[in-house]
């Protein structure tokens, strides 16, 4: 399974540069199943979700050629001979789903297993049926799989333009909705529409390919189907996550890091909130910031995690490792998954104090952690146990890596080239 061996206590200095962002390459892959058309997409993170993606589109019939030096995949669904995604790779990687709204755009039927994923809470998928069935399909669900198909049709019709009123701003339902709008019958709008900077992303990835999609950075998006689509040449945005991850390492251990393709108006919140702690953020340009650990402890803070615009839920776990050694107490509050504060126990085994009140996490700070055995119980909890044996006395060893890969790339190369000492064992 291996491990990672972190010797904590290293100051982290030099030069990163973050990744493509992998939670828009993955909606970006399964768009261009919506063309017949060869589509080749750069800045490509080559991580294990990326690898299960691709997985997924060849069992589909799609052909994938995936240059890893260059990080780019260049997919040709033109041979594609399957409606459905396998439980097998579903139950990896709940992006999965996203499947389900190309495949029955094009092909008016899909059958997908039900989705599985890290385990931080109900991420049901309610939105992205109802948005379905608003366009005319039905579906069911029965023995692990959701069946969908246009109504009155065994493939081959359109789905119908309509106004579609989300409960939530669910980032997977508004990406779901809006692929399978791209070739519907008229006119589709999406309200209470996410707002995360992966939206942008797919609808101007979409737009690339000849789909006609207004209202980007809005809560309401306007999609006018057309009939086919286009291959496109596109470069995924930058991972905001990743980028957020070191810069908390930075600010945890580090003196002159130097982060680039860290975009600064998709981390707005995460950089104000850095500041109040007393993190030192200097801004080089809009897509590089200079990060360096304050010469005393850190201050005490809340934390309330919101959808985009608001404090990223997947940050959640990297800052607080930030709080657990700040001077005082912090709350850090979880809105959006329920079972995301698993990993507290994790950090306690190191010497934080954490208690978990309902969905508050209740931080008195310390002055020192210690390093540990300890597990990733899902990606960017992993992400956080790792930057706490950063900080840690000693040695910290980090169990079921398997998470954290499914979304870093070459995280220990990264971190060594900052002056860490981390390495993998098997």
């Amino acid at each position: 399974m291996g491990k990672f061996i972190i010797n904590g206590g290293k100051t982290l200095s030099g030069k990163i540069t973050v990744d493509g962002a992998k939670n828009s390459a993955l909606k970006l892959m399964a768009a261009s199943i919506l063309t017949g058309a060869v589509t080749r997409i750069s800045n490509v993170p080559i991580i294990e979700d990326v690898l299960t993606m691709v997985e997924m589109l060849r069992m589909l019939g799609v052909k994938v050629k995936a240059d890893r030096k260059e990080k780019v995949l260049q997919i040709d669904p033109s041979k594609i001979n399957s409606p459905e995604a396998p439980y097998e790779l579903v139950r990896k990687m709940r992006a999965s789903i996203l499947v389900a709204g190309p495949l029955l755009a094009r092909f008016g039927q899909v059958k997908v297993a039900i989705p599985g994923g890290c385990n931080i809470g109900s991420r049901q998928i309610d939105l992205h049926l109802k948005g379905f069935e608003s366009m005319g399909a039905s579906y069911s669900v029965e023995h692990g799989y959701i069946n969908c198909h246009i109504s009155g049709s065994k493939g081959g019709s359109r789905l119908k333009g309509t106004v579609i009123n989300l409960d939530f701003p669910s980032r997977g339902a508004t990406e779901n909705i809006m692929m399978a709008a791209v070739l519907a019958d008229g006119r589709t709008v999406i309200n209470n529409a996410a707002l995360e900077p992966e939206i942008d992303d797919l609808a101007k990835f979409l737009n690339s390919m000849g789909a006609d999609i207004s209202g980007l950075g809005t809560a309401s998006l306007t999609i006018e189907g057309v009939n086919s689509l286009s291959g496109t040449d596109y470069s995924v945005m930058p991972d905001s996550i990743e980028a957020g991850t070191y810069i908390t390492a930075a600010g945890i251990c580090g003196k002159d890091v130097i982060i680039e393709n860290a975009r600064q108006k998709n981390l707005e919140i995460f950089f104000l909130k850095l500041k109040e702690i007393g993190v030192i953020i200097d801004i080089l340009d809009e897509n590089t910031v200079g990060v360096s650990a304050p010469e005393e402890r850190c201050r005490a803070a809340n934390v309330s995690t919101l959808p985009y615009p608001g404090f990223p839920t997947d940050l959640q776990p990297i800052i607080t490792v930030l709080l657990s050694m700040a001077s005082g107490v912090s709350i850090v509050t979880e809105n959006v998954f329920e079972n995301r504060f698993m990993y507290i126990d994790e950090l306690n085994r190191m010497g934080t104090n954490i208690r978990i009140d309902g969905h508050h996490a209740v931080i008195n700070g310390v002055e020192k952690l210690s390093g540990a055995p300890v597990r990733a119980f899902d990606l960017r909890a992993g992400a956080a146990v790792v930057m706490a044996g950063l900080a840690a006395e000693g040695s910290t060893e980090v169990s079921d890596i398997f998470h954290i890969q499914r979304g870093y790339s070459d995280l220990t190369g990264k971190l060594k080239g900052l002056g860490a000492d981390i390495r993998q064992v098997d």
